[in-house]
C-alpha cells in the first residue's frame, strides 16, 4: 500500500504552489530540509519507549534517510556521542555519511558535521561528536560508550552477533539509550532474535516494515528498471523488495540454518588454502558477476573447511585477475583455479600477466552443477564446512538457488564449489570423502599435497597428513625420502 508524506499531499493541492511562490529562498531552504514534512508515516519513529527500531525495508525504501534524520534529530535535542555502525568502512563513508541520504545531505548548513576520517568521527556544530565503526571490527567497539546508535544493514554484518553485542555493552550513556537499526533482512540469528524480541508482553523491539514501492516516486527509473526487473516475481524479491524474511528453501541445495550452525568467528591453523574464479563472460554494468571465493582446508581427520573471502564484482577480465591475485598473496594461497568453459586459457594468461609464479590449475565443468554442488551440500549439512564472519550475497545466492527451476547458477556460489572441489581434490573421490567420515574407502581421494610451514608435505601411510618437522604428528613414523 502506499503511503504519502505530508508535503506529497500539500503539493496536490492549487492552492499550496502558489503559497510556495510566496517564500523567501531561507525559508524555502528551511522546508527541504524539514523531515517531519517530506517522511512517509512510517518512516518516522514508533511513539512509544523503544530500546530498538528495527527498519526491515526493501532496497530503494528510504532506510538510510531514515537513520540519517533520527541521527540529525538526537543531535539537535543535546544527545553527545550518537555513534554510527556500518557494514564495512566503505559502507560508513559511501552510505551512512557522503551518501545521496547519508547525515552530510540530509543536514544544512549550520547543522552540518565536520567529517573527520583520519579520527574516524563527525565534529557537530554544536559541540557533539559521533564515533564511527565497521561491524569488521568487533573489538573496536569494545570499551566505547553511546547515548544512541545508527546500525546500518546488520544483516549484512561479517560478525553481526559479535559487533551487536559488543555495540550493546556500550549503549549506557544517558537516561534513555536507543539504537535504530536500518536493514533489507535475512534469515541470520540476529535478526531473528531481534524480531523475537518485538513479541510477547514486554517488548523492547519496535519493527517497521516497508517495501521498496512505496518510495517509487523517488527513485531513478533506472534503478527501478535494473533492481524490480531482476527481482521482481522471484523468492529473493520477496526479500529484496518485499523485506521478507525468508524460511529456508526447500528445493535448495544450501540451508541457512546449516550457514549459521557453522560460523565462526577464529580460524583454526589452516593446512591448504585455495582461491577459486568463476568468469563472466562480459564487463559492463549489466553484466553477471565474476566469482572470486577463498577457501581452506584444516588437519582433521575429516577434514573441515572455511570460507575465507569472497571478493567477487562486476569487473573486466584484467581487473578481476589482479582481485584474485590480490587474495592469493594476502591470504598465502597455495593454488588458484579458474574454470575454462567460459573463459578457456585466458583466465591463465591474465592471472600469469599478474603474476608468473602463481600456482594455477585450470578445471572444466563435465557435469551439471547440481552435480558438482550436492557434495560441497552433504558437508554443509555434516558441520564441516564453516564461514569465517558473514559473507551475505554469497548466502542469499546459496540459500535460493533452485536446481529444479533455475536454470542459471550464481557466480559466487559456483566459485565456492570449485574451491570446495579443489581443497577434497577433484571430484572423483567426492562421494567416498563426504561419506567416510574418517575411515578411508578405497573410492575416497589422496591426500592433497598441503602448504605447512613453507614446504610441500606427503601423506604418510598412516593416511595423515600432518608432520612436524620430517615426522608424521600422528604415528610419529619418519617420513620418506622423496
Amino acid at each position: 500500500m502506499a503511503s504519502y508524506s505530508v508535503l506529497d499531499q500539500l503539493r496536490q493541492q492549487k492552492e499550496f504552489s502558489r503559497r510556495l511562490a510566496r517564500l523567501s529562498d531561507q525559508e524555502l531552504y528551511a522546508l527541504r530540509f524539514d523531515w517531519q514534512l517530506s517522511a512517509r508515516p512510517n518512516q518516522l519513529a514508533p511513539a512509544w519507549d523503544w530500546a530498538t527500531w528495527l527498519v526491515l525495508a526493501g532496497r530503494g525504501y528510504g532506510k538510510s534517510r531514515v537513520g540519517a534524520e533520527n541521527v540529525r534529530q538526537w543531535v539537535k535535542d543535546g544527545f553527545n556521542r550518537v555513534n554510527l555502525v556500518a557494514p564495512t568502512a566503505d559502507d560508513l563513508r559511501d552510505v551512512m555519511v557522503e551518501g545521496e541520504s547519508g547525515i552530510l545531505a540530509v543536514c544544512p548548513r549550520d547543522e552540518r558535521p565536520k567529517y573527520r576520517v583520519s579520527k574516524r568521527r563527525l565534529d557537530w556544530p554544536n559541540g557533539a561528536r559521533s564515533l564511527l565503526f565497521t561491524a569488521q571490527e568487533p573489538d573496536r567497539l569494545r570499551g566505547k560508550q553511546h547515548t544512541k546508535l545508527w546500525c546500518d544493514e546488520p544483516a549484512s554484518w561479517q560478525y553481526d552477533v559479535d559487533a551487536w553485542d559488543q555495540a550493546q555493552f556500550g549503549l549506557r550513556l544517558g537516561t534513555n539509550p536507543q539504537t535504530i537499526a536500518t536493514t533489507t533482512p535475512r534469515p541470520t540469528k540476529l535478526i531473528r532474535t531481534l524480531i523475537a524480541a518485538s513479541q510477547g508482553e514486554t517488548p523492547t523491539v519496535a519493527i517497521t516494515r516497508g517495501t521498496t514501492y512505496e518510495n517509487r516516486s523517488n527513485l531513478a527509473p533506472g534503478f527501478y528498471s535494473k533492481i524490480i526487473t531482476r527481482y521482481e516475481n522471484t523468492r529473493l524479491g520477496r526479500q529484496e523488495l518485499l523485506a521478507e524474511v525468508l524460511d529456508d528453501n526447500p528445493d535448495a541445495l544450501f540451508h541457512m540454518e546449516h550457514i549459521e550452525g557453522g560460523r565462526v568467528t577464529k580460524l583454526p591453523p589452516l593446512f591448504r588454502i585455495v582461491v577459486a574464479m568463476d568468469p563472466a563472460t562480459t564487463s559492463n554494468e549489466e553484466s553477471d558477476e565474476w566469482g572470486i571465493i577463498a577457501a581452506g582446508q584444516d588437519g582433521r581427520d575429516p577434514a573441515h573447511f572455511y570460507i575465507l573471502a569472497d571478493e567477487s564484482g562486476i569487473y573486466t577480465p584484467d581487473e578481476a585477475a589482479k582481485q584474485a591475485a590480490r587474495l592469493y598473496h594476502r591470504l598465502g594461497a597455495d593454488r588458484l583455479v579458474g574454470e575454462a568453459n567460459n573463459g578457456g586459457d585466458m583466465i591463465e594468461a591474465l592471472l600469469r600477466h599478474q603474476d608468473s609464479n602463481l600456482s594455477y590449475k585450470k578445471v572444466t565443468a563435465s557435469r551439471g552443477k547440481a552435480v558438482r554442488a550436492e557434495p560441497v551440500s552433504a558437508l554443509y549439512e555434516q558441520g564441516r564446512v564453516h564461514h569465517h564472519g558473514m559473507f551475505a550475497t554469497l548466502e542469499d545466492q546459496m540459500t535460493n538457488w533452485n536446481p529444479k527451476t533455475d536454470k542459471h547458477s550464481p557466480d559466487r556460489m559456483d566459485a565456492m564449489v570449485w574451491a570446495m572441489t579443489e581443497l577434497a581434490e577433484g571430484s572423483s573421490g567426492w562421494a567416498g570423502f563426504v561419506k567416510d567420515e574418517g575411515s578411508k574407502s578405497p573410492e575416497a581421494p589422496k591426500a592433497p599435497r598441503i602448504n605447512l610451514a613453507g614446504g610441500n608435505r606427503d601423506q604418510c601411510e598412516c593416511g595423515s597428513v600432518v608432520w612436524e618437522g620430517n615426522v608424521c604428528f600422528k604415528c610419529g613414523k619418519p617420513r620418506p625420502e622423496a
